[in-house]
């Protein structure tokens, strides 16, 4: 296990008191490691979950070639691009079963989407696409029905149009699903569709979280002079119980050391990763960070840090001690004996100590947190790609720092991207968040942008 000063060494340009985003984000990518443990659910438990092994396709999706439509196979070498093809139906070809007959040339089948191609088919025309013309008085085919013919006009076709290939999905004994993958609802069909009803996944991340300070109301107590009330645990809920992670909620902690060291003791014992709001800035009474840097020892560590960003400059990560005798009752009970042991294998637990203010918690988690703990889940999908879209107005940005300016998308009536800010971007403005519908990421060497410019946006759809 690296160290916080081992790490840091090898970060070209490394100041804690001035660090770029992109600092940030490669210290996160070394300080942490994956789980290790994995256990096997059904397939109605797997949304959301990362594999721990390859899935390897037990058979070829499809397992024969078939048709892509409603129409009639025949041979397509019979296909000529000057002249129309005449083809006499010699029966009907259903979905779930094989065709039991032969075809000849100048002959074809009629067949229902998904049905078997017979042998020695390999094209399908649709059926609205063909002239069909009844047979000579008394001549019937083999399955005694009326003779019917088929004219396909010139040059309508290629050979193998309309042609399902056997594996051309999937090939048995192929990767389906690699290890490391987000289980999405279209990998939940893909896991269907190859009879598989149970994969192996990492375990649940389990993530403690709590708010400090004694300004802070729970939600129940009366207003009281000074005090606001806690947004920060509900928000952090939703992003981590959207992200898939068991949650360990803390409440809110008061700004007492006692009470500070007993709440990180106890969300160290219990959890993989601890995320705190508050505490974390230059105030006078932030006894927070003098706990971290108590807990975290010489086989932990934790660093302070003054990100160049806006939202959430102040910002601490590192490693706490874990002192399992901390932990909680409820969770080294009998039922969860073994989950409890799995999830504190490790000797720290790695700290996320976020600013105090609603929209900063949001930002640095969206920018810095949620990236590290996929990574602690064992995904190893890349970021999801920022978009362009063009600035709807102006915006003042000073070069040095990285900015993350709540935005509303929107496509412009040329078809493209468009996104204007909210407004007030204080980190105080919660509401702005439920405004937006992503972040204009405004990058550390950037300037102003004029009306019309292009830039960067993290879209919010499927992360919080």
């Amino acid at each position: 296990m690296k160290t916080i000063d081992s790490i840091a060494q090898e970060l070209e340009g490394y100041d804690p008191q001035a660090l770029s985003a992109t600092t940030v984000s490669a210290f996160l990518a070394r300080l942490v490691e994956p789980v290790t443990s994995q256990e096997t659910v059904g397939i109605f438990q797997a949304l959301g979950r990362v594999l721990a092994q390859d899935v390897i396709s037990p058979i070829s999706v499809p397992p024969h070639d078939n048709s892509a439509m409603d129409g009639y196979a025949f041979d397509g070498a019979q296909l000529s691009a000057q002249t129309s093809l005449n083809l006499q139906v010699m029966g009907t070809a259903l979905a779930g079963k094989a065709w039991p007959g032969r075809v000849g040339p100048g002959e074809c089948v009629k067949i229902m989407t998904g049905a078997i191609l017979p042998h020695g088919l390999d094209t399908v025309v649709p059926q609205e696409f063909v002239t069909r013309s009844p047979a000579a008085a008394g001549l019937t085919n083999e399955t005694s029905t009326p003779n019917e013919f088929i004219v396909i006009p010139a040059g309508l076709l290629s050979l193998g149009d309309n042609r399902r290939k056997l594996g051309e999905d999937l090939l048995q004994g192929q990767p389906a699903l690699q290890k490391g993958e987000l289980l999405s609802p279209a990998a939940l069909g893909l896991l269907a569709s190859l009879g598989i009803e149970q994969v192996a996944v990492w375990r649940k991340l389990r993530v403690a979280y709590f708010s400090t300070g004694d300004e802070i109301l729970s939600l129940g107590e009366a207003p009281r002079e000074g005090a606001v009330y806690d947004s920060n645990r509900y928000t952090v809920f939703g992003l981590l119980t959207r992200l898939g992670c068991e949650v360990i909620d803390l409440g809110v902690v008061r700004d007492e050391p006692a009470l500070l060291e007993a709440a990180f003791r106890r969300a160290a014992a219990e959890a993989d990763a601890i995320i705190t709001s508050g505490g974390v800035s230059v105030g006078e009474a932030d006894y927070t960070k003098a706990m971290m840097k108590k807990l975290g020892g010489d086989a932990g560590g934790v660093a302070f840090w003054k990100i160049a960003m806006r939202p959430g400059r102040p910002m601490a990560v590192g490693r706490i001690l874990k002192d399992k005798s901390s932990a909680s009752p409820r969770d080294i009970s009998a039922n969860s004996y073994q989950k409890e042991s799995e999830s504190t294998a490790a000797e720290t637990a790695v700290l996320f100590g976020l600013p105090g203010n609603p929209v900063a918690v949001m930002v640095t988690f969206l920018a810095f947190v949620r990236p590290a703990l996929l990574q602690m889940m064992g995904n190893t999908a890349t970021p999801p790609p920022l978009l362009k879209a063009r600035s709807g107005e102006a915006i003042r940005k000073k070069p040095g720092r990285t900015e993350y300016q709540r935005g509303t998308v929107s496509n412009a009536p040329d078809g493209s991207l468009r996104v204007k800010t909210t407004g007030n971007q204080g980190s105080g403005v919660l509401s702005s968040m439920v405004q937006a519908n992503g972040l204009i990421v405004l990058h550390h060497a950037q300037g102003n942008v004029a009306p019309g410019d292009e830039v960067d946006v993290m879209m919010f759809d499927g992360v919080i």
